[in-house]
């Protein structure tokens, strides 16, 4: 997110701070819908998300955009409160049916009762999703430094001290996080859309994928699934004719599946990616971003991209296409 654009916000993350899935128990039975004892009768468990992340990442933003979607929106609740929110959400009769939940480093003393809560929600069968929002270290010190602000765990080291020490308490959550977004290059309102794109709509998709075409120079995409690598493939750079157009293009694009083995890593990818999205609907995995590669993300991958998410979109996977670093160049 841009500095400017970042600066309420990560005063918000420190203040009023406010690239997802269903879970399932052994039976690989979806608790949405179902039903819990409140003490009152049945009552229809709501559906929770827990939205954590870095620091000055946009945790703010993206509970606010799922607050304006209609969620029930709570800011830093102590993890061991969480299955009696949900509790408590079960017992108004359908006005508190989706609950937001932030989860930051101002509770760290709660913060080991975190995997207590989980395990909890999982045993009684309700549905939790993780989104964790993450930034390069880069990013999170421009924006600590635009707002003049310590970050919550440097004490009296650097900034950098404090993120790493961030990112070490946070590693495990980040590992079983449904939904990762990085938003080092993305200001308030792309961090907006994104939640939109994956939480607004009266009915969720059973899989939604998000194909990126991405330059190995700029580095891998943090918020990955799968990583594609096109480089097998001639490179359209070195053919003068073509080197300024990008896999948007007819001629690049043809170019790039002409060539040996092209069409048929095509084929057999989406194959792959068929049973790879089979065995993610058996275990509740909503989302997957799928990242394809090549030397600048300007061409192969670009084309690439293209036909991989028009065969997935053919297989009825909602599937959004992103490219990330064309037009870097």
């Amino acid at each position: 997110m841009t500095e400017h654009e970042h600066e309420h916000d990560v005063e918000q993350e420190r203040d009023v701070e406010h690239d997802s899935t269903d879970r399932t128990d052994g039976a690989g039975h979806v608790s949405t819908g179902t039903t819990t004892d409140t003490g009152d009768g049945n009552a229809a468990i709501p559906e929770l998300v827990i939205i954590s992340g870095m620091s000055g990442a946009g945790r703010s933003t993206a509970a606010k955009c799922l607050e304006d979607l209609g969620w029930f929106v709570v800011d830093n609740l102590p993890p061991a409160l969480i299955p009696t929110m949900v509790e408590l959400g079960a017992r108004s009769q359908g006005n508190v049916a989706r609950i937001a939940v932030v989860v930051d480093v101002r509770g760290r003393r709660f913060f080991d009762n975190l995997r207590d809560s989980l395990a909890d929600l999982e045993a009684k069968h309700v549905t939790r999703r993780i989104v964790f929002l993450e930034s390069s270290d880069d990013a999170l010190v421009r924006r600590f430094e635009s707002v003049r602000r310590p970050h919550p765990l440097q004490g009296d080291g650097r900034i950098v001290d404090g993120i790493a020490a961030e990112r070490d308490l946070l590693r495990e959550l980040r590992g079983d996080a449904d939904l990762v977004i990085d938003t080092s290059s993305l200001n308030v309102h792309e961090l907006r859309a994104k939640m939109d794109a994956q939480f607004a709509g009266d009915e969720e998709p059973e899989l939604r994928a998000t194909v990126m075409s991405f330059g190995f120079k700029y580095g891998l995409p943090v918020d990955a699934d799968l990583v594609v690598d096109c480089r097998f493939l001639p490179n359209p750079h070195w053919v003068p004719e073509l080197r300024p157009f990008t896999g948007l293009n007819e001629e690049v694009s043809a170019y790039v599946f002409d060539q040996p083995g092209a069409k048929e890593f095509l084929n057999q990818y989406t194959e792959l990616l068929q049973l790879i999205a089979a065995g993610y609907r058996r275990e509740g995995k909503r989302y997957v971003t799928i990242a394809v590669g090549c030397t600048g993300g300007k061409h192969r991958s670009v084309a690439m991209s293209e036909k991989l998410a028009a065969r997935l979109a053919t297989e009825g996977i909602e599937t959004v296409l992103v490219h990330r670093d064309m037009g870097r160049e």
